[in-house]
């Protein structure tokens, strides 16, 4: 299998707008941060891509992703699905394209996105809209998506439930884990680096990737801080297990 991270910024992205810190205006290219996205790879070439946010094209072009088989959502905030559009040059060329996630999640995207779900809406001749497939998932109960074993994990996201997923064998121990990590202090959403980092050990996982991070830190500031096994995350990081 393989892992790519397509995004590895927080909401904001790095550089953020109209900010001239140290970080946004570093010359590391691991400092540019587009919107959180991965995409697991199988043996066989199939691909799921979790999450599609608004740099999604951009991303995809940048990894030479061609094509994907199948779409995870962690949840519906802007940043993980406003790129939704950009499936429809999959969709033109592979036909329609499965989503799964949290049941409150398909619903709220099947309502935002009424252009791509109504049937009734149909694009003019000449045109296109993405072909899409939403399937609600629950947490715990796995299945098996292009050839992977998926099981949904419901974790906490301030006031809001979301998904994690495991992705491949789910009686062995955790070979990669991808976790969010913002400020080096508590977030009401999201775990600081010292959670993530508890958490990695609380897990064991061989490697530990830190992703969802802000323009507060480096990548290399950020390295020399973290313990073995531990590493932050960057746009393009590609992990093969």
């Amino acid at each position: 299998m393989r892992l790519v991270v397509l995004g590895s910024g927080t909401s904001f992205g790095v550089p953020v707008v109209g900010c001239s810190c140290a970080v946004c205006t570093s010359k590391d290219p691991r400092d540019r941060r587009t919107r959180v996205a991965a995409v697991v790879e199988a043996a066989d070439d199939k691909r799921i891509l979790i999450d599609t946010p608004p740099e999604l094209r951009l991303q995809l072009l940048a990894a030479e992703i061609k094509s994907v088989d199948a779409v995870l959502y962690t949840h519906d905030h802007a940043d993980h699905v406003h790129g939704i559009d950009d499936l429809r040059a999959i969709t033109v060329r592979g036909g329609t394209l499965p989503l799964y996630g949290p049941p409150h999640t398909i619903q709220r995207i099947r309502h935002r996105f009424g252009y791509i779900f109504n049937p009734l809406i149909v694009p003019p001749k000449g045109t296109s809209k993405p072909e899409l497939h939403a399937i609600p998932l629950e947490a715990g109960a796995a299945v098996t998506i292009m050839g992977m074993d998926v099981l949904p994990l419901a974790l906490d996201h301030g006031s809001e439930t979301v998904f994690g997923y495991r992705i491949g064998p789910v009686l062995r121990g955790v070979r990669v884990l991808v976790v969010n990590a913002l400020f080096h202090f508590p977030h009401p959403t999201h775990l600081s680096i010292p959670e993530a980092v508890e958490v990695a050990e609380a897990v064991g996982a061989e490697r530990t990737f830190l992703t969802h991070l802000t323009h507060k830190y480096g990548h290399a500031e950020l390295s020399e801080t973290l313990p073995d096994g531990v590493e932050p995350a960057y746009d393009g990081l590609t992990v093969t297990f």
